[in-house]
């Protein structure tokens, strides 16, 4: 089992602070409507082209591409870059309520056809019930994983080659059929820590993820969902969800931590607390009980800071180390049947470089990794980095706040 290194698209804004989406008024999307903070990027399509790009050049697999009113679109933001790429993959997120499961399917195999076959699927069912109103979906949490349940369903039998009919609680569907199936079938990516989010993992899914909570607790998770599969009689992979600050030194790696820390105020963290609390997603509690709020002892295990989660959603802890510290933690966290690292930092795309410069090599010479092109191979060193990297160096500074 190797390791598959993928990176994020930050698709709502990009920046040198943690709140950087923020600094938007309208979550990132109108260049002409940014509030005058220093160092914030907007996600437009030449931006999100230079991180895609690099992040194909320094060997990661694929990009995660987020869903979401802040957002731009991921299914038309990805494809375009399909165009100015050849061998990366897009993990791209979607909301299973929102659209047809036919619908999906169908756009799913044009996609592959359009980028030959470098679709993955990440399925976001919601936590939040605020922003499932906003796209019309009124259904609570439990029955929105039971729809996720019969739309996975669907998908599946729409990709058969053969009409396909299905009766449901929430779906009802009569000869559905992709006439043109996917080539190849795109892997499932899932996530969700509640209880009736298992089953639907168990039954459905290729790939489940887990934000990046301490070894020990992953791996309670694993051995969950790894128990309802094997009831399925299915075998599930794993993959994991986390930021990287990974620098030449663990103090410097450190340093940086403490620059973005430095940024957040007070009442920047107990707003965004605030509204994390009211999250429905039991994923989200779990991330927000890593810390309690509180900028004390953010180090929640060997090298996992919990820094990020202070002020955002989802994924909030980070590997901080050295480029081997950090090494060690994927290789610590693979020893647990993770295969899947999708990794991010801010910013993304100077973070991309660091990663994939600094970890990647050790992950190798570990023999952790598929051989395939060797990134940025023939491109003479400098300073043990190669030239080609952007400034030499990446430095990430504290922003004006």
């Amino acid at each position: 089992m190797s390791v598959h290194l993928h990176w994020f698209l930050p698709t709502g804004g990009d920046g040198r602070t943690l709140v950087d989406r923020h600094a938007y008024t309208d979550g990132g999307i109108r260049r002409d409507r940014i509030t005058p903070v220093s160092g914030v990027r907007a996600p437009d399509i030449e931006y999100l082209a230079q991180i895609a790009k690099a992040a194909e050049q320094l060997g990661f697999e694929a990009v995660l591409t987020p869903t979401g009113t802040w957002c731009e679109d991921a299914w038309l933001t990805t494809v375009a870059l399909t165009q100015v790429t050849e061998r990366l993959k897009f993990l791209v997120a979607f909301r299973p309520g929102v659209i047809s499961p036919v619908l999906a399917a169908q756009m799913a195999a044009t996609y592959q056809r359009i980028s030959r076959g470098r679709l993955l699927l990440n399925v976001v069912t919601g936590g939040d019930s605020t922003e499932q109103k906003r796209f019309g979906d009124h259904l609570d949490h439990d029955r929105r994983y039971a729809r996720t349940d019969e739309f996975l369903q669907i998908v599946r039998g729409a990709w058969g080659g053969a009409p396909f009919d299905f009766k449901g609680e929430h779906y009802q569907v009569e000869g559905g059929l992709t006439a043109l199936p996917p080539d190849p079938l795109p892997q499932i990516f899932f996530g969700g820590s509640s209880a009736a989010a298992g089953p639907v993992a168990a039954r459905n899914v290729d790939v489940y993820l887990t934000w990046g909570e301490p070894p020990e607790e992953a791996k309670q998770k694993i051995d969950w969902i790894r128990g309802l599969a094997e009831k399925e009689g299915r075998t599930v992979r794993f993959g994991i969800r986390l930021h990287t600050i990974s620098r030449d030194s663990s103090k410097e790696a450190w340093a940086t931590a403490d620059r973005l820390l430095d940024d957040l105020d007070p009442a920047t963290v107990a707003a965004a607390q605030q509204a994390l609390g009211k999250s429905e997603s039991v994923g989200q509690q779990r991330m927000l009980a890593l810390h309690g709020g509180s900028r004390d002892k953010l180090e929640i295990s060997p090298n996992l800071w919990a820094g990020v989660g202070l002020v955002r959603g989802g994924a909030g802890t980070a590997l901080v180390g050295s480029h081997a510290e950090v090494a060690d933690r994927i290789e610590e966290y693979h020893s647990l049947g993770i295969e899947h690292f999708v990794l991010s930092g801010y910013p993304h795309l100077e973070e991309a470089y660091w990663c994939g410069e600094g970890v990647r090599p050790e992950l190798a010479a570990r023999g952790l990794l598929d051989a395939g092109p060797a990134p940025l191979d023939g491109v003479p060193a400098a300073n043990g980095r190669p030239a080609s990297a952007p400034g030499g160096a990446p430095l990430l500074i504290a922003g004006g706040r």
